[in-house]
Formats: structure tokens, sequence, C-alpha cells
């Protein structure tokens, strides 16, 4: 049963009627229970029905809602005559009359602007963002923060005494650093070029390119589209300019004292590398390192230790699955690094294009050849001489063009265990090579021939060799003066060859010094640029790297276990590389 109630003419004067309550004080009336347990449905009246379809709606309003609804997600709006329609029902009728206008005239759906409407004001926006920012902030004109307070704001100075800048100021240079350590993703720079392609077409950077047939050789396999990468030019343009190593130098050649070497240790090189890094080369015009290991990754170095960034990484780049042995310029304009691993084959990083191309199987030489991993350039770029696989009695050397890679000659050495080490003679015309029995040879080029056979004094275990002090030796030899070969036991023994001549080399020549600074196997022999200084290590020993010299380096230098070393082109600074990843940069002072 429903409550009684009284009903008005008009929805606002009505007005509920308080229910008779008398009777309720006896809850034990059975007229009581039969009036709240009944069942029986009961009429609505007028007002009932039009409160319920005020809040809940109707079945006719549901689906014309839905059918609204439905036009909105289609990109249909309300017609004009639907809100006309709309307009003068109100008018017509007044407030009180809203009840007879279904829910689904009472909402309109704002589905936004249409298409025509929205194609000047999105075109608009795109404009004005790849220009400059939308809106500015008048306050950061007035606001001024200290780059020096902060030990993390220092990095954003330009110069060391540099401190306040405003607002906007360290705006764009939070957002300069931003974008050096995360530059623009590659699908960004690809759509940016469809889109534009004239005004992008700098930042081409994976545009394969078709192998060119001049720059192989019948004699190789070529593979020159596999990938590329950023080239030189548009790296030396992002930061500031990078100043050659000529211009950094001074004019005029230093002599350094005999007995005592100023060095001064510099900002490491970049951060630890998650392996040991077993080669390292500077570039032979501009102040670039590369380095490289067994982690497969090439990072490239621009070595301005002085700066606000010292050292900073210019690039890396990743050799899937293949572990690098060596990594370096191409003499003499450093326009391409060579790099290889364990394997077959080999890989040349075009720098002035970004191209790289894999270089594999010298046909008709497959057997000979079956690891790239230990080759050397020639100082004149001409030449590549690569170490073939041992076999019985001797060893060989296969001689490349470094530009065509043909395979033009081959160098035989007779010793037991094959070849241990090779250098290539200073003006690239020939190559000094020496088995691990301690027999050398010296082969010219431009015989194709072998001109003199010697034998290291006390050869033990020959592990490495090399040749500095160019322009001051026989002019027949390549003009070199030193020759340094390097023993499983550490003795180094360094001869003069200013007297050998070619068809006149001394079969046993007596070495002019021999140096026992290292105890254990020595890995790495190097001479500066310039000839004054030589450079023996043992990577079988901790801090085991001498320069013949009594103050360099002490027992507390921080070298570790040396992996790899190299000297600047003009012997102005020394890099050391050891097992943990690191990079120490040592200054040369006179």
């Amino acid at each position: 049963m429903a409550l009684p109630r009284r009903a008005s003419k008009s929805p606002e004067a009505a007005e509920w009627n308080e229910p008779e309550v008398d009777h309720l004080t006896d809850r034990g009336s059975p007229d009581v229970l039969d009036a709240f347990d009944s069942d029986e449905d009961t009429d609505k009246d007028s007002i009932e029905l039009e409160l319920e379809k005020a809040v809940f709606g109707d079945e006719s309003g549901f689906h014309k809602r839905l059918e609204q609804q439905g036009a909105a997600e289609n990109g249909r709006v309300p017609s004009a005559a639907h809100n006309g329609t709309l307009r003068r029902a109100v008018e017509a009728e007044g407030e009180d009359d809203l009840q007879n206008i279904a829910d689904a005239d009472l909402f309109v759906i704002d589905a936004g602007p249409s298409t025509k409407s929205l194609q000047p004001t999105f075109a608009h926006i795109q404009e004005t963002t790849a220009d400059d920012a939308v809106w500015h902030d008048s306050d950061d004109d007035r606001i001024l923060v200290s780059l020096q307070s902060n030990p993390r704001l220092r990095k954003l100075r330009e110069s060391e005494d540099e401190d306040l800048v405003n607002g906007r100021e360290y705006t764009k240079r939070l957002r300069r650093q931003f974008e050096r350590l995360y530059p623009v993703p590659q699908w960004v720079i690809r759509s940016r070029m469809k889109e534009n392609p004239k005004e992008h077409q700098i930042e081409r950077r994976f545009e394969s390119k078709k192998p060119n047939p001049a720059s192989s050789g019948d004699d190789m396999s070529v593979d020159s589209d596999e990938f590329s990468t950023t080239p030189l030019a548009t790296l030396l343009q992002q930061p500031k300019s990078l100043l050659s190593s000529e211009q950094k130098t001074a004019k005029g050649k230093r002599k350094l004292r005999p007995k005592v070497i100023d060095m001064q240790r510099a900002k490491d090189v970049g951060v630890a590398q998650p392996s040991a890094i077993t080669s390292l080369d500077f570039h032979p015009h501009h102040p670039l390192l590369i380095s490289s290991g067994p982690a497969s990754t090439i990072s490239l170095y621009h070595v301005a230790p002085s700066s606000v960034h010292p050292n900073p990484l210019l690039t890396a780049l990743h050799v899937h699955s293949t572990p690098l042995h060596v990594s370096i310029f191409q003499p003499p304009n450093g326009s391409k690094i060579l790099f290889a691993g364990r394997r077959r084959y080999f890989h040349a990083w075009d720098l002035s294009s970004g191209r790289i191309s894999k270089v594999s199987r010298v046909y008709g030489h497959q057997n000979e050849q079956k690891s790239m991993e230990r080759f050397k350039i020639s100082p004149c770029g001409r030449w590549m001489g690569l170490v073939g696989s041992p076999r019985k009695g001797g060893g060989l050397i296969n001689v490349l063009d470094a530009h065509t890679t043909q395979w033009v000659a081959e160098v035989q050495v007779e010793s037991k265990g094959g070849i241990a080490d090779f250098d290539w003679w200073g003006d690239g015309e020939g190559i000094t090579a020496i088995g691990k029995g301690g027999e050398a040879v010296e082969w010219d080029g431009r015989q194709n021939r072998i001109v003199g056979r010697w034998v290291d004094e006390g050869a033990v275990g020959t592990t490495v060799l090399a040749i500095g002090g160019r322009g001051s030796g026989a002019k027949a030899l390549g003009g070199d003066r030193w020759v340094a070969v390097g023993s499983s036991v550490g003795i180094v023994n360094i001869y003069d060859r200013r007297h050998w001549a070619s068809g006149n080399v001394p079969a046993n020549p007596k070495p002019t010094r021999a140096f026992d600074q290292l105890t254990t196997a020595t890995s790495h022999l190097a001479f500066s640029p310039d000839g004054q200084l030589m450079l023996m290590a043992s990577r079988w020993k901790r801090d085991a790297l001498r320069l013949v010299y009594q103050n360099w380096p002490t027992s507390s230098t921080p070298l570790g276990i040396i992996t790899a070393v190299a000297f600047a082109p003009f012997s102005e600074m020394l890099a050391v590389a050891n097992e943990q990843g690191k990079i120490t940069l040592w200054e040369i002072r006179a």
C-alpha cells in the first residue's frame, strides 16, 4: 500500500502529506504489518512519474540518447534546426513545461570544432614551435641563477669564471645539456626528413648507399651497404669547431731532458668501459682519440683536458658479436677508422660520409688468412699488412692496397712458432718483421723482396717489435734510426740502424742498450713520434710501465694493468688504458 499524500495542481505547490501516526504506537497491530508486508502493486500518479522521468529518464529518452551519442562519435554535431526547435519550445512553454521536452533535447554533445576550422590553427602552431617557443615568462629575465654555487650546475658554464645567468639563458643551457646527453631519436629525424627533405639533408645519418665498384678490387669481398653512422663533418659541427693539433702545438721541435721528465696528469678520458680497452689511437690532425675492446664498442673522444667539459665523448659505434682487437685511424689524413676482431673480416668506417663497409675473404689466400685481428697501416696510408695464420716453418704477412683492398704481396718469415710482430718503415715502403724465435727480416716493398735478415741477441720468446726515430736512420731502410725488440722475460733490446743499409744488414747485430726494468713478458713497445721517448709495458703485472726515466712513473702512479698505450701526433700527450676500462691522459712537458 502506498503512503497517503495530497497533490496540488502545480508541481511547485506539491506538498507531501504526513501520514497518520497515532496507530503506530501499537507495533503489534496487524494493520501496520499488513501495510509494510503487502506485495500488492499500486498505481503511480502523474507527479511521481514526472519525478522518476526527471531523475532516471524513460525508455524513449534512453534510445534518443544512444542515437545522439553515436552521432557525436562519428563526428556529427546537432544541427541548427535541432537547436532552434529546442529554443522555441522553451520560449513557448516556459521553464515550468520543461518536463514535456524529451531528455535527448535537453543535452547537446560538444564534439569540438569542425575540421575546416582546425587546420589554420594547427598550421599556425606548427610554424611557431618550429622557430621559437610559443610563450615566454617575463619573470625569467629577472631571475638570476648562480652556476658556481651548485656543483651540479657547473657543467653549464661556458668559461671557468662564469657565475650568474638569467632565467632564460639558464633554460637554454639546460635544454642544450639535455640534447647532448639524449640526442634526437632517429625516428624523429626520419619523419622530419620526409616532411622537409631539403631542410634536413645534413641530418641523413642512416641513409644506405650502394657500393662503389671502383673502391674495391677483385681480390676482396666488400659489403659497403651494411650500415652507416654520423659523418665526422657533422660531429665537428655539433659542438664548437675542433682545433687541429697543428694549431694547438707550438712551432719548433722541443727537446726533453735526458734523466728527468715532467709528466702532468690531465683529466681522464670518458668513463670506465664495461671491459678492458685493447686499442688506442690518436687522430693525425684533429684532437680525437678512439678506443675499443672486447665490449665490441668503438668510442670517439674529443681530447680537450682543459675545457669546461674535459675530453667529452663524441660518438660510439657498437659492432654486434665482434670483440674488437684493434682500431686505428688510417693515415695520413685519418679519414677512415679501420677495426677488426678475431674474425674473417674487418670493417672500414668512412668518417667523411659515415658509411661503414665490411671487407672479408682475401681471394686466393683464404686458408692463409683465417683471422684479421692483427693488422697495421703504413704511415703513408697506402698499404695494409695482415698477419696470416701460422704455418709449419714460419709465418707470413699479406700486404694489401689500403684503398682498394687488393692483395699486393706476401712477406714470409722463417721462424718456429710463426710471426711475433711487425712494423712498417717510417716512409711506408717496407716492413720489419720478427718471428717468435728472434729471426727478423727487412722487406722492401719497392723491390718486393727481402733485403736483409738478422737475429735478435739472446732472444727468448720474442713478443713485440717497434720502429722509431724517423728521419735519422738509413734511408734505404725507411729512414728510421731505432728498432726495439721485447721478449717473454721482459728484456728489451734496442738497435741503432743508422749504419744499416740495403743489402748490408748485419746478421747478428749488437744492441745499443738492453733494458731489464720489466720482470714479466713485454706486451707493448712504442716510440714517440719525435723519437725522443720509448715506452715499454707488460700486461702481466700491475703498473708495469717504464719510460726509462728515474722520476716517472713512481710506485704511486695509478696505471693499473696496462692493456693499450698511444702517443699524440706531436708527442705532447700519452694515453694509457688499463684492464678496468679506464683511460688516463698525461701531458708530456719539456
